[in-house]
């Protein structure tokens, strides 16, 4: 997966199209990205403590890899990988080949 915890995205398909977030999780076996701020929906939750609140909370859900574009230099940009001379892998900006992190 070309996405990864840490990465700022931005929604390209979907309910909260143009928006910018950060990945908290990523779940590669079912190919969705927990995102901060986006995808949010109305829970209702138990406490499990005594001093814990209960109540409705917002709560964001997976959204779909293929609908986030990773942000990198404040431009949404494909991803690809390139190998190293010294043989480690890693990941590109498509348009202009430069190295992500």
């Amino acid at each position: 997966m070309k996405i990864r915890k840490g990465d700022t995205v931005l929604v390209i398909a979907g309910k909260d199209k143009g928006k910018e977030g950060t990945v908290d999780r990523v779940l590669p076996r079912e190919n969705k990205v927990v995102v901060t701020g986006i995808n949010t929906a109305v829970r209702h939750q138990r406490p499990l403590r005594a001093n814990e609140q209960g109540g409705r909370i917002d709560k964001d859900m997976p959204i779909d890899v293929s609908n986030v574009m990773l942000v990198h230099k404040g431009k949404p940009v494909r991803v690809g990988y390139r190998t190293e001379s010294d043989g480690s892998k890693v990941r590109i900006a498509r348009p202009s080949g430069e190295v992500i992190k």
